[in-house]
């Protein structure tokens, strides 16, 4: 099968089209033909190794995983033992190492049957994306009916899906975006957009019950001067590559971790974790209509690199998405 292997750190130059062997699922497996993934921050952080830190992980030389993509939407072939509920022939989407490829296998728990209302492009945009929105608002922050929240970064690919959840979640939404974006962010629901070139959101009059911060570029002191007394932050990471570094989006991370014990706000990270059952509440959004993956553009497999490229340098709004 073709797909896009990687043998060694570096810019989205080491990557390479080619030839490698099927896979074939083993147990709590199924093997799934890619019909289509979506590229995000996480595969250009393990194109370069960035953070540094992160290598102790991902691999000290070269990663362990030599095939890049995380989001899959796509049709069972085959499924190993002790698989429940799928079958060949089953359209599904989710989460598995190495979806830039024509056939992935993924773990049972971290696909899902996909949602009925979607193309496969627009179901493989969600998954990772989405998940972190989810988890970030729902089980992190507890968001509610009444709250207001302001997501930093509303125009990218977890930005646009936290605006359209936190909205599905009864929420008066902020969305902070540059000034090409703020169209996009208001028509995704957001009830207030800020233009970050004109104004900081960090020393404006509004004050938040929930700040999820998805770009990294503010002090922890400057996100929470935008809550109330209250109030919770919610970190992840994101940014674009600017060369390497050891810590990256880790650094304020670790700060959280220093300055939680101490203050009223709660100061909270985001560990996004996939699985079966966010899959299906993420169903459930889309086949409501409550929440719709919105796409940039798409590129076939074979440019899989330039999608990556596109995405790591010039600030793309929503998903990018592979089409296989």
């Amino acid at each position: 099968m073709k797909a896009v292997v990687q043998d060694r750190y570096g810019s989205a130059d080491v990557l390479e089209f080619r030839e490698v062997d099927q896979p074939v699922p083993a147990a709590g497996e199924v093997l799934v033909r890619v019909h289509a993934a979506a590229v995000n921050a996480y595969d250009w952080h393990l194109m370069h190794g960035d953070p540094k830190l992160f290598r102790t992980v991902a691999g000290l030389r070269r990663p362990k995983v030599r095939i890049r993509g995380r989001d899959v939407a796509g049709r069972v072939e085959a499924v190993g033992s002790g698989v429940k509920g799928l079958h060949p022939g089953d359209e599904v989407f989710g989460e598995a190492d190495g979806t830039f490829a024509e056939f992935v296998c993924a773990q049972d728990g971290e696909v899902d049957l996909k949602p009925a209302n979607l193309t496969f492009e627009q179901a493989a945009a969600m998954p990772l994306a989405a998940n972190t929105a989810l988890m970030g608002l729902r089980d992190v922050a507890g968001v509610r009916a009444g709250q207001t929240v302001l997501v930093n970064g509303a125009s990218g690919g977890v930005g646009t899906f936290a605006v359209q959840i936190a909205k599905a979640y009864g929420a008066e939404v902020t969305g902070v975006c540059s000034t090409r974006n703020v169209d996009l962010v208001r028509s995704l629901g957001a009830d207030h957009v800020i233009d970050y070139t004109r104004e900081d959101f960090t020393r404006g009059t509004p004050r938040y019950d929930v700040v999820l911060d998805l770009v990294g570029n503010r002090s922890l002191g400057e996100l929470r001067r935008a809550l109330t007394p209250a109030g919770a932050l919610v970190l992840s990471g994101g940014g674009v590559y600017e060369g390497g570094s050891v810590l990256g989006p880790m650094r304020l991370l670790l700060g959280a971790r220093l300055v939680s014990p101490f203050v009223r706000q709660r100061v909270l990270q985001l560990p996004a974790k996939a699985s079966k059952e966010n899959l299906s509440a993420l169903r459930e959004l889309a086949e409501s209509g409550k929440v719709t993956p919105v796409i940039e553009r798409t590129y076939p497999l074979a440019e899989a690199a330039e999608a990556i490229r596109h995405l790591e340098v010039e600030h793309a709004r929503s998903k990018i998405v592979v089409t296989v």
